[in-house]
């Protein structure tokens, strides 16, 4: 079967299933801790693997927001998170450990600690200075749109020095050196690996370092084998290139969507890029958060004024009660979905207030950032 280097590289930290959690052994893993202010929402504990996210377990959190998960020991490093609505954290899971979280709702992505677990401490780590250059590249779109696709270009290849100097070259063999490979940031509302062969040959480099130490620790494993697809795939690919007589030419491109194929409240999937031919009001809310009533009429007013012309809206659901959402939308005339995969973060990393609205025309291009809305109406009305 052949691999796309694209696919196999968007399935680093995606999941294998939950067969695969099987053990012989009856030997546990365990995560457990509390998330302060969170009473009454839903954390869930998920596997991120090479084909998706599996739910593990879910608990309502109390007063206290305690918590306590176990899964079944691997014999290669895995990985989970644990989310509430669109806040995430994620966890390495390497043989019989315990890890203790503690987190602060509503901002737990950062405002976290991890003890009982090297690797975690380094994910943590990695995870704060993606967030870091995540903000830099945005307030460059912001402020300076003029150099800002360089300007990112520098910021990031100094990012893949730190990274691959300080981390993955340092101790390859690590889970923390695995999931550096497949961070990504957004810019110009498109996600981008950081590491990525298909834009820089020299990234071969970092995957097939961290390819050949994991198959000293863990030959045979999916993910050393999905390392080696993505290594040898590069190579080729670089081969190619210098082989060819004359430089490769890039063209630009438009400034298309990132897709969201989610479920909306009759599950069906429905898709950003089949909206092409109609303006496109995407919006991310919370139902559940004070002044949602009065936000959704203010929706429904749009809508009435500008459907017929050619608006759409496609409302993305972050609540973490997929029942009270779907209440919430009964009777609402345009596109509403639920997000329980975290898929919206290409969108709305790093941590904004919510709702959250972007502006697509007709062509499924993305003309209008949170930032850049000053009076939605008027910008409605210029895209129709």
């Amino acid at each position: 079967m052949k691999h796309n280097i694209g696919s196999i590289l968007t399935k680093g930290l995606a999941v294998v299933g939950l067969v695969v959690l099987a053990s012989c052994t009856g030997e546990q893993f365990h995560v457990a801790g509390s998330i302060a202010n969170a009473k009454d929402s839903t954390l869930y504990f998920e596997h991120n693997g090479l084909d998706g996210f599996s739910t593990i377990d879910s608990v309502k959190l109390d007063e206290k927001g305690n918590f306590s998960f176990s899964g079944d020991k691997m014999n290669n490093p895995e990985f989970y998170r644990l989310r509430i609505a669109g806040q995430i954290i994620n966890i390495a899971i390497d043989s019989t450990e315990t890890v203790d979280v503690k987190a602060t709702y509503p901002q737990m992505s950062t405002d976290y600690t991890v003890k009982g677990s090297y690797e975690n401490e380094k994910i943590k780590e990695l995870a704060l200075k993606q967030i870091n250059l995540q903000t830099r590249c945005q307030d460059l779109y912001n402020e300076r749109p003029d150099i800002a696709d360089s300007m990112v270009n520098v910021l990031v290849n100094d990012y893949k020095r730190d990274v691959s100097l300080n981390y993955i070259f340092k101790e390859p063999m690590r889970a923390y050196s695995y999931f550096a490979l497949f961070q990504y940031i957004v810019v110009g509302n498109q996600a981008r690996l950081i590491f990525d062969p298909t834009r820089d040959a020299s990234d071969n480099k970092v995957f097939g370092a961290v390819a050949t130490s994991w198959d000293t620790y863990y030959p045979g494993s999916e993910r050393t084998q999905n390392l080696h697809n993505i290594t040898i795939k590069g190579m080729k690919d670089e081969r190619i290139v210098k082989a060819q007589s004359k430089p490769v030419e890039l063209k630009a491109q438009e400034l298309g969507v990132v897709d969201l194929p989610l479920r909306d409240n009759h599950g069906n999937v429905r898709h950003l890029t089949d909206l092409k031919g109609k303006v496109v009001l995407l919006d991310f809310h919370v139902f559940s958060a004070d002044g949602s009533t009065e936000y959704i009429m203010q929706m429904r007013d749009l809508y009435n004024k500008y459907h017929d012309r050619g608006l759409e809206i496609y409302m993305v659901s972050l609540d973490d009660n997929e029942h009270f959402w779907k209440e919430q939308v009964a009777n609402l005339p345009w596109i509403n979905v639920y997000d329980d995969s975290g898929i919206s973060q290409a969108y709305t990393a790093p941590a904004q207030s919510l709702p959250i609205i972007y502006l697509i025309d007709r062509g499924n291009n993305v003309v209008k950032n949170p930032s850049q809305i000053k009076n939605l109406n008027e910008e409605i009305e210029k895209l129709l």
